[in-house]
């Protein structure tokens, strides 16, 4: 499809879950105008939690991490402006500038660029063998060097920092995982699933280093250790870094553009500028869930908060209100969070840890906020309406496995 003019009426910036997942549901919904989908990769739309799990693994082939074949694109008449990264949007104009100085006019214009990983600032954080795991590109130049690397060192003991310490270890490596917290998922889990993934990770070898602090990454031309603030140095033929993402909206905000730790949005995905919508990983939208705003990294969250945006644009009345929820897969685990858990004042444990399947229910002035549970698909499903109800159940009875969630709802 060409451009009138190099303008399109819908512009999407970003071609992750999000940004698929708005313009499926404008073609859904009728909108039959000109959509255009601008990403700084080479890739259509794909899949990115499966990038630091199956991907990394050599479990899953790319093509089936594709959110849809070339010809579903094609047939719904979305084009794409791929290898092309938005530096300057201007809003007054309604147009944007990008890295290689084109200009794209947009009528209405979707920020869906979630985020870029953030890197260690310190010396040595760009040899080669220094890894983030954000893009396929990032995976696949790993998955290239593993075959050559036998101690690898994982900075960050969030969600994909042991998943990627789980790949490494499934396949043979000797990994070291540094954590500048006294647990891991310490911003996103209770102490006792912290201690339990702790437990499950040391049990494959994996030697996790709690309260420690990267001072600075070792070699010449190439990674060949870690030292860390007390001074000692792990060896390292490979180093990955899971310590966050950084929101991708310097654009919008030096447009003038609300915002700071990611772009502030209204429950429709507004932004403060005319005609320009935010949605994912990088939108600070308010959140009934999280008791104010909040900055969401999830498949879930962009999704849904797609689906209202492109009903806004469509004239639907909608807004976003979803109760969010997460996933993790490491080693046989599967872990399944719904709700968020920050600002928690209790967390019951629900089931045995030792049996590999429980729950850990989190409340906040007695009302239940939040569940993790790690193969325990039934508390996961059955927990969401105690969520969405935030519901005050007997502490008893939620602690009591045997105790069907669904009987203590309302």
């Amino acid at each position: 499809m060409r451009l009138e003019g190099d303008t399109a009426d819908i512009v999407i910036v970003g071609t992750g879950h999000g940004g698929a997942a708005c313009a499926i549901a404008l073609r859904q919904g009728g909108f039959a105008g000109s959509i255009v989908m601008v990403g700084d990769e080479a890739e259509l739309p794909y899949e990115r939690p499966p990038l630091s799990k199956d991907y990394l693994s050599g479990e899953r082939a790319f093509e089936r991490l594709l959110i849809r074949p070339a010809a579903f694109w094609a047939e719904r008449d979305v084009a794409f402006r791929l290898s092309t990264r938005v530096v300057a949007v201007d809003p007054a104009a309604h147009r944007l500038t990008t890295q290689a100085g084109e200009t794209i006019g947009y009528r209405q214009l979707i920020w869906a660029t979630g985020g870029a990983p953030r890197r260690l600032s310190c010396a040595g954080g760009d040899l080669a063998g220094v890894h983030t795991v954000r893009t396929r590109a990032d995976a696949d130049r790993m998955m290239a060097e593993l075959p050559h690397v036998a101690r690898a060192v994982v900075v960050g003991g969030g969600y994909i920092g042991l998943e990627a310490a789980a790949v490494l270890a499934k396949a043979g490596k000797q990994v070291v995982l540094v954590e500048a917290l006294d647990r891991v998922l310490a911003r996103v889990a209770g102490e006792p699933l912290s201690r339990f993934f702790e437990a499950e990770h040391r049990a494959h070898g994996v030697d996790i280093r709690l309260n420690s602090a990267v001072d600075c990454i070792v070699g010449e031309d190439r990674v060949t250790g870690v030292r860390l603030a007390d001074g000692e140095v792990l060896p390292a033929n490979l180093v990955v870094v899971g310590i966050g993402i950084v929101p991708a909206v310097e654009p919008l905000l030096a447009a003038g553009a609300a915002g700071g730790n990611g772009v502030a949005i209204d429950s429709q995905g507004r932004t403060s500028l005319p005609d320009i919508f935010a949605l994912g990983d990088c939108a600070l939208h308010p959140n009934g869930f999280a008791g104010g705003e909040v900055r969401l990294e999830s498949v879930q969250n962009a999704n849904d908060q797609a689906t209202v945006v492109a009903r806004t644009i469509l004239g639907i009345p909608a807004a976003y209100d979803s109760v969010p929820w997460f996933w993790s897969n490491q080693y046989d685990l599967k872990l399944q969070t719904v709700g968020i858990s920050a600002g928690h004042d209790e967390a019951i444990l629900r089931g045995d840890p030792a049996s590999r399947s429980f729950s850990v229910v989190y409340l906040r002035e007695g009302r239940v906020i939040a569940l993790d549970c790690v193969n325990a698909v039934r508390d996961y499903v059955q927990g969401r309406k105690l969520v969405v109800e935030q519901a005050r159940p007997p502490r008893e009875q939620l602690a009591d496995a045997a105790v069907p969630l669904k009987a203590l709802a309302a």
